[in-house]
């Protein structure tokens, strides 16, 4: 890890990652939002805004990670590309299934608190087979919730990574290194917040959180800090501990995977996201909050292995 703050590096790097991301974010916006984005093809459910945000924005930090390296002529060591599985797969595990226990956590605290809300019966899950009409024929509500938090757990962690790693190999694999001079604890924080607000046009645009909230977008837009905040500290966690970007990848893909399985569970099958049982609301991000402030409060959660 660097000994001093590279401000150079990170100013180029961070100009990059927004310039880049936002540039699409105002494509976006200009052609209908995230809502009224057209489709690429003509009845197809793959709108402009799905491709550019999964393509370009959530690819910006990789894309800044290359350009910056390749105008400043850093090189290409310690890229945190090497798995270092022998010294790191405790990491790759936490990776792994961590954010499925921190986020099911959360959406029971949210349930214990709004029990109203919760359904046991499946029912909203009934009704979205019924609407499948033949093609859910054989399948019951509970065959159906279990099938689909096996693959949540199992398969999405591996499919999600292929758009997370633009992300990851961008904040946790350049800017985290970066930013190491200033102490693990203020390293991580500021990358939190620095991810947050890179997320803000979209945010704006009803990502994650909607356009039909008190506040809106101002709410949404601090709420999606505080998240970054509490992911990016457990996502910095398994980066430094195991030596390698790839613990990230596949926790930033774990948490998208799991994120929405609790709505299975719900009456209306919605939620509020600013509330739970979402990962993104208040309560739904409680177990995160804990185990972020535990990484935290420990003497060696946030130094790099070698120096452990």
């Amino acid at each position: 890890m660097p000994l001093t703050l590279d401000k150079k590096r990170i100013y180029i790097f961070l100009a990059f990652a927004f310039g880049i991301a936002w540039a699409a974010g105002l494509v976006i916006a200009l052609t209908g939002g995230i809502a009224g984005s057209p489709s690429i093809v003509p009845g197809s459910p793959y709108t402009l805004a799905l491709v550019l945000m999964a393509v370009v924005y959530m690819g910006a930090p990789a894309i800044a990670n290359v350009l910056t390296r390749l105008i400043t002529r850093e090189g290409w060591q310690n890229v945190g590309l090497r798995p270092k599985l022998r010294r790191g797969w405790p990491f790759w595990l936490a990776a792994w299934f961590l954010p499925a226990v921190f986020t099911l956590l959360g959406g029971a605290v949210y349930f214990l608190i709004f029990p109203q809300d919760f359904d046991p019966k499946f029912t909203y899950v009934q009704q979205l087979l019924d609407q499948s009409g033949p093609a859910a024929a054989g399948f019951s509500p509970s065959l159906f919730v279990l099938i689909q938090t096996v693959q949540a757990v199992l398969i999405s962690p591996l499919l999600n990574g292929l758009f997370t790693f633009g992300e990851e190999f961008g904040w946790r694999a350049y800017l985290l290194p970066k930013l190491m001079p200033l102490g693990g604890r203020r390293a991580v924080l500021l990358s939190g917040v620095i991810w947050g607000v890179w997320h803000w046009p979209v945010i704006a645009m009803g990502h994650n959180y909607g356009l039909d909230y008190p506040g809106f977008p101002w709410l949404g837009m601090g709420m999606m800090v505080v998240m970054c905040i509490g992911l990016g500290i457990f996502l910095s966690w398994v980066t430094l501990r195991s030596g390698s970007v790839w613990p990230a990848v596949i926790g930033h893909a774990a948490i998208n995977g799991i994120s929405a399985l609790a709505i299975l569970v719900t009456v209306t099958g919605a939620g509020n996201p600013l509330v739970g049982p979402y990962p993104t609301g208040v309560l739904g991000m409680t177990a995160w909050v804990v185990a972020s402030l535990l990484i935290l409060a420990s003497r060696t959660g946030l130094k790099p292995t070698e120096e452990a």
